[in-house]
């Protein structure tokens, strides 16, 4: 067993550190008030290779492994949570279901745009009366001739405000359950497909999430994505590696907010000494700083199997759930330590308290990661 990081992934820490701390810092606040999808910035992650990360050289992308994707999404999140959501939603999902199912066509033609960050991606899975129940799909996709029409719609889409390319499930095949639901790729402009509602949400503020809706949306029979009927069971193996994106911004998030912490119980005196020399406070950082040492550990071993080519249903909903609850934990814990201080804008711990909920809901919540995990397990016997 290893546990040490490489040259070159530090390297690499250094190089998303350096820019998250130029490109992303400065504006966090500005962006979390108005809004504001931090678009520059994300051209800018691309030009860097952040937005093709897991996606081979021959495609446009990175060629990096799941630890180094972990690391980017990390340094990230632990300036801005909306920063690190854009872009795992942008890797981990549009593009990745493109190069797992897609067909050398649709690799060729989608993937260098999606990996360069020239174009951002979305992917749309859930609606108002399915999320992790894939049975209540509504969304329809029915054959006619050569095309397929497509009529309904999908909620909580990361970017869909902003995306040029939409992956998207819709029933082919009601009587097949599960089995009967197909995936297609949409770009922005196509007739009959239009984005809806904007949601204003508690936290990751800058991230744009909406609906995405389909009325008589024809398209050509070559949009399908994978095998007919094949499109739900290949957003469960997406989803196996976009939790290990979503447990690395959680780490991101409480490292973060433990740094926010740190420094700030060095210089908040009370009783005529930094409160850092108070056991309680002691404590706390010590519990923190496990957790996330935890979460790492969790996160980094699911990515170390996944780059193996290995399967990592369990592992990937491990480090997710145990990385987002800590998160939580210590997001809470950060804002306790700047005490009344904590819950005003002028310091960081409220917005990465805000923030961090979102990672024990998106990509399956903690209940369904317990599911999943149990599932594992029994499997096993």
């Amino acid at each position: 067993m290893n546990f040490e990081i490489t040259p070159e992934q530090e390297q690499l820490r250094k190089s998303v550190r350096e820019f998250a701390e130029a490109e992303v810092r400065p504006h966090v606040r500005t962006w979390d008030e108005a809004q504001t999808f931090p678009l520059d910035a994300i051209h800018k992650a691309g030009s860097l290779g952040f937005m093709g990360a897991n996606i081979p050289e021959e495609y446009g992308g990175a060629g990096l492994g799941y630890i180094e994707y972990a690391i980017v999404i990390e340094e990230l999140a632990r300036v801005d949570p909306s920063v690190g959501l854009i872009v795992a939603a942008h890797n981990s999902l549009c593009t990745n279901h493109i190069y797992v199912a897609g067909n050398e066509e649709q690799k060729r033609k989608y993937l260098p745009k999606l990996a360069s960050g020239e174009w951002i991606g979305c992917w749309s899975l859930t609606e108002a009366e399915a999320g992790s129940d894939a049975a209540g799909t509504r969304t329809t996709a029915m054959r006619d001739g050569d095309c397929w029409v497509l009529n309904g719609g999908k909620t909580f889409t990361t970017n869909a405000h902003y995306a040029q390319v939409c992956v998207a499930m819709a029933v082919t095949d009601r009587s097949a359950s599960s089995h009967g639901i197909s995936a297609f790729i949409l770009e922005a402009g196509m007739p009959g497909f239009r984005v809806g509602k904007k949601e204003d949400k508690l936290g990751m503020r800058a991230s744009a999430t909406g609906e995405v809706l389909f009325t008589d949306c024809r398209l050509p029979a070559g949009q399908m994505v994978g095998k007919p009927g094949e499109g739900f069971v290949d957003s469960l193996r997406i989803l196996d590696g976009g939790r290990i994106s979503i447990a690395a911004l959680s780490v991101g998030i409480a490292q973060g907010a433990y740094e926010a912490a740190l420094k700030y119980s060095k210089q908040r005196k009370q009783f005529g000494r930094p409160i850092s020399e108070f056991q309680a406070i002691q404590h706390k950082l010590a519990d923190m700083a496990t957790a996330i040492d935890a979460s790492r550990l969790l996160t980094y071993r699911a990515g170390w199997m996944k780059d193996q080519g290995r399967r990592v249903t369990r592992e990937s909903a491990m480090a997710k759930l145990f990385a987002s609850e800590a998160a939580v934990d210590v997001a809470n814990e950060a804002l306790q330590i700047h005490g009344g201080y904590g819950f005003i804008k002028d310091y960081p711990a409220e917005k990465f308290y805000r923030d961090v909920k979102l990672c024990t809901i998106g990509e399956g919540t903690s209940e369904i990661q317990r599911l999943v995990i149990a599932r594992q397990l029994l499997k096993s016997d």
